[in-house]
Order: C-alpha cells, then structure tokens, then sequence
C-alpha cells in the first residue's frame, strides 16, 4: 500500500511539473503581447497626451495585468518623490526586480533595457522612435516563442507524465 501511494505521488509530482513547464511556455508569448500593448499605450500617452513620463508609466500600470504591471509601478514610483530617479534608473531597477515574476526570457528583459537607456532622455519624436523599436523587437520576440509554444508546450505535458511513470517502473 506504501508503494503504491509513493508512485502515485512520484507520478503526480512528475505530471505537476510538466503541466508547470507547459504553463510557462503558454504565458511567454501572451505577457509578451501585454508588454507590447502597455508600450503602445505609453507611446500615445507619449505623443498625444503630453503627459509627464512617471504619470504615464503609472497609467500603463493601473491598466495592465500582473506581472506587467509591476514593471511599470516600480519604475514610476521610483521616478516620483523621495527618489527622484531617472527614467533609466527606474526601469532598470523595476525590471531587474521584477522580471523574476515574468514567464520572458532575456531577449525580452534586454529589449526593456535597452529602452531604459533612451527612455526620458531625448526629445519626444526620438522616444517615440525608441518605443517603436522595442515594439518591433519585442512582436520578433513573440513570434518566436509562438513557435516555442506550439513546439515544446504538449511535450512537456507528456514528457512530465512519461517521465514519472518511468521513475515509477525504475523504483518498482
């Protein structure tokens, strides 16, 4: 009877954690989506809402979902009194924080990075530019872990179920 609850929780386990695996190729490409949309929405409040870059990010943040609203809340606070930080400063330190809670990859978090660097720094013509390109890098992004997605998700699945029935037949 200890066996067989024992290979029953080794195969659970074993299950759990593809089904796990599986999930995080499932939310890669959809918080790539949202990060896409929430930089889209930063660059109209950018060029038609004249609004100052930490009340823009704060914005974006009221109007995204987690995990993607954390990125944009870290840095807009941090912008804002006592702080005081630049606009590089912040996302930086947002998505150094907070990209732990992402399903993203690096290529991603580089992209945001990179943004940091020009974001507040340059007129508003050249920020929009900046924001049009990490857009276009990061829909290059999502498509690939599409792709991914289509590829490994299901065989996760299997290889965690396949995987603790084989550690069952091995110990037994």
């Amino acid at each position: 009877m200890v066996k067989l609850l024992g290979a029953a929780m080794i195969l659970l386990a074993a299950t759990m954690a593809g089904l796990a695996k599986a999930r995080q190729f499932a939310s890669r490409p959809n918080q790539i989506r949202r990060l896409i949309l929430a930089l889209k929405r930063l660059e109209t409040e950018i060029m038609y809402g004249f609004t100052p870059l930490p009340d823009a990010l704060q914005r974006i943040a009221e109007q995204s979902g987690e995990p993607i609203k954390n990125l944009f809340e870290g840095a807009a606070n941090q912008m804002n009194p006592p702080l005081n930080w630049t606009a590089q400063q912040s996302l930086h330190h947002a998505v150094e924080a907070g990209w732990k809670y992402t399903a993203m990859k690096a290529a991603e978090k580089e992209v945001m990075l990179q943004l940091g660097f020009t974001l507040g720094t340059s007129d508003r013509a050249n920020q929009l530019g900046h924001i049009a390109t990490a857009v276009r890098q990061l829909e290059s992004e999502e498509h690939a872990a599409r792709e991914e997605q289509a590829r490994y998700e299901k065989m996760s699945r299997s290889l965690g179920l396949l995987g603790g029935a084989f550690i069952v037949i091995l110990l037994y």
